[in-house]
């Protein structure tokens, strides 16, 4: 059985998808980036202040799910410049302390409203 996903503490579907899909235990995450749900805005600062709040918005998602860091599974990792990966990282390793999942991160052209970092998630129960 699928289950949409959907909390006003992470930004809305900016488009015809959902913020989470669940089936069959598995949780899926579309593309998380750096916007604050208050302002409907990303958030100003560098990759670092945008990896946080990408993984709050993320991290408010799997709790309206019932799922928690802990379950992730694999992450996607894209960044507008390779040059943030150490920045990135480090973000990364404070919310994926434990039972990191597996990831992959590369470089992109571009990224829906200029933000700097987007990360897909896939978290299990």
């Amino acid at each position: 059985m699928k289950r949409i996903i959907s909390t006003t503490k992470a930004p809305a579907a900016g488009g015809p998808y959902s913020q989470a899909v669940e089936v069959n235990g598995t949780l899926y995450i579309s593309g998380q980036i750096g916007i604050d749900p208050a302002t409907g805005k990303i958030v100003e600062g560098d990759i670092t202040a945008q990896a946080h709040q990408v993984f709050r918005n993320i991290g408010a998602i799997l709790s309206e799910a019932g799922y928690s860091f802990v379950e992730v599974v694999k992450s996607t990792v894209f960044l507008s410049d390779i040059n943030d990966f150490k920045a990135m990282n480090e973000v990364y390793a404070t919310y994926y302390f434990e039972n990191q999942p597996a990831r992959s991160a590369f470089a992109v052209k571009q990224l829906p409203l200029g933000a700097l970092i987007e990360v897909e998630t896939i978290a299990m129960k």
